[in-house]
């Protein structure tokens, strides 16, 4: 593709990933603020406002107990604003914090457990989203399950360094049992240069080997790299498959391991980043969340709601980080507060605000840049 091409790209690609995307966005954005806007409730907070979208609102309303619902013109997040807050970050409001502990609606004159409880609600009802979608797939739609059977083994590989063979079974990596091809990659695919007793299966006998998966990049879809771990095998992608509906509590459980995977992963990420053996190249911005909700509804809607479980998981995790503005920013301050047994100076909470801003700034700007960058890869090359 060259830029000549670009240019005469119809109106509608824009549209056909930007719709898939806001839609997904806003399902995450609406169900982590009312995690936040339920919990509130319980403990009598007076919720003012309950936002999806930034700036000037486009409609809204009012229910029976005040708070203003409504829709604004900037579809890119959300909020809600409790009596006492001074913005949509809940920094709170000098004059009201000064009479707060006599507004029994005032959300900073709540006790320290039921302020923490209010943020932590947001991020923890991503994860509801998430298990619950997860859940919900298994049991209508069914586990996809293709046996972890050996049918390749790449040349030099650190399978073929191990001794594995082709017709091999695997059974377990690490611990942890393999009952699907797909186990396998996820189990290896963060594992990179670790190593991992690996039991299989071999003419009906079992046999336990060590194996340290190599470092692979491969672009992804969108002229990026993605680094993973990899054993060196292959299994015939056209194989039988089938799909087993779980019950209920098996559906739950599974859903549950998935969306652990989704946070180890990202921590496995984060850390490996942090100490230098990973690039922060391969953080997304808006285009990439973009590309990929797009893709999934392409794909089918049960694509399409296991890029919003995926996303929700994400998004919740984002939140927690110890960063000021962020929920995770807000839950270090409480900690502190109980410590201390008296919150931070406004001085104090004003200036970590501003910290935590800038940091967000910061990521956004690199996931932005790196979106940028594998634009023009694709309509470039290089």
């Amino acid at each position: 593709m060259n830029l000549s091409d670009v240019l005469h790209l119809p109106l509608s690609t824009g549209v056909f990933y930007a719709l898939p995307f806001l839609v997904a966005l806003t399902v995450i954005v609406f169900i982590h603020e009312l995690g936040h806007f339920l919990v509130a409730r319980w403990c009598s907070v007076d919720v003012e406002a309950f936002s999806i979208g930034f700036g000037r609102e486009l409609f809204g309303w009012y229910d029976r107990h005040g708070t203003r619902w409504k829709v604004a013109w900037i579809p890119l997040g959300g909020y809600v604003r409790f009596r006492g807050d001074a913005n949509a970050a809940s920094l709170p409001d000098a004059e009201a914090l000064a009479r707060a502990k006599q507004d029994p609606g005032n959300f900073h004159g709540k006790p320290v457990w039921q302020r923490a409880a209010v943020v932590v609600a947001g991020p923890i009802a991503n994860f509801i989203l998430a298990i619950a979608i997860f859940t919900g797939a298994f049991m209508i739609i069914g586990k996809p399950v293709l046996e972890p059977r050996v049918d390749e083994v790449l040349p030099g590989s650190a399978a073929e360094q191990a001794g594995i063979q082709k017709g091999d079974i695997i059974v377990s990596v690490d611990g942890s049992a393999i009952e699907d091809f797909s186990d396998l990659q996820r189990s290896v695919m963060t594992r990179a240069g670790d190593p991992l007793v690996v039991v299989l299966k071999r003419g009906g006998q079992p046999l336990s080997l060590t194996v340290v998966p190599k470092l692979h990049e491969e672009p992804d879809n969108f002229g990026g790299k993605v680094r993973i771990g990899l054993l060196g095998v292959k299994r015939d992608p056209m194989g039988p498959i089938r799909y087993e509906k779980m019950g209920p509590v098996k559906a739950y459980e599974t859903g549950v391991e998935r969306t652990w995977f989704i946070v180890h992963s990202t921590f496995s990420y984060l850390g490996k980043m942090f100490s230098g053996r990973e690039s922060p190249d391969q953080l997304g911005g808006p285009i990439s969340m973009a590309k990929a909700a797009g893709d999934a509804a392409s794909m089918g809607f049960s694509q399409f709601v296991a890029v919003i479980a995926f996303l929700s998981v994400s998004i919740g995790l984002l939140n927690l980080f110890p960063i000021p503005m962020l929920d995770g920013g807000h839950l270090v301050y409480y900690a502190v507060e109980a410590v201390r047994g008296r919150p931070l100076g406004e001085a104090a909470q004003e200036w970590g605000f501003r910290i935590g801003f800038s940091l967000v700034i910061m990521l956004m700007v690199v996931g932005t840049w790196n979106d940028l960058m594998r634009v023009a890869t694709v309509l470039f090359g290089g």
